[in-house]
């Protein structure tokens, strides 16, 4: 059965949240601080945040710079995942995993059909690990965003959740470049 192992120290991650938007700004980004509040109430840390407008260059440039910094574990964008011509957060972002989650997004994608039925087919959300960094990048509304966060990553984006989850594994998944992340965390 699924849960919580209390027995297990809680591992606190740094969660940076990127706005892919040509029309917010953080004063009206609602999808942003559903996110921030929600990595707030689980015991992370939002490491940084950022909006940037729907271009490639853009989005690439603010994720290659977290994935780079040691002080960000988790990557999650909001934003640009659509079929619009201006939605390009996965164009963007998947030539820099080096692994691909497949599973976040059938996950993602059955979640979402219990909440809104077919209209889930609308989605593009995607996921991956690059440099030791997790790499989510999910629609643009709150209600995508809370359903993402509360169904899936946060129960993964915690070590004491079982069977498994991927703060256990985050110590390996750079150990051919040596460097730690997750600190705390063990396998």
């Amino acid at each position: 059965m699924p849960g919580i192992d209390q027995s297990k120290p809680f591992v606190p991650l740094r969660i940076a949240v990127l706005t892919v938007s040509d029309t917010r700004a953080l004063a009206d980004d609602k999808s942003g601080a559903t996110l921030v509040e929600r990595i707030e109430k689980a015991g992370h840390a939002p490491a940084a945040r950022a909006i940037v407008t729907d271009d490639v260059e853009r989005i690439r440039a603010q994720v290659k710079a977290w994935i780079a910094d040691p002080a960000v574990d988790v990557v999650v964008s909001t934003g640009g995942t659509g079929f619009t011509g201006r939605d390009v957060t996965p164009e963007a972002v998947e030539p820099l995993f080096e692994k691909r989650m497949d599973g976040f997004a059938t996950l993602f994608l059955l979640v979402s059909h219990a909440k809104i039925g077919t209209s889930a087919i609308q989605t593009r959300a995607t996921a991956g690990v690059a440099g030791a960094t997790y790499i989510f990048c999910l629609p643009g509304s709150p209600g995508a965003c809370r359903d993402a966060w509360d169904e899936i990553l946060v129960h993964q984006l915690d070590y004491r959740y079982r069977p498994c989850n991927f703060v256990e594994i985050m110590p390996r998944l750079d150990e051919h470049l040596r460097r730690q992340k997750a600190q705390g965390a063990t396998v």
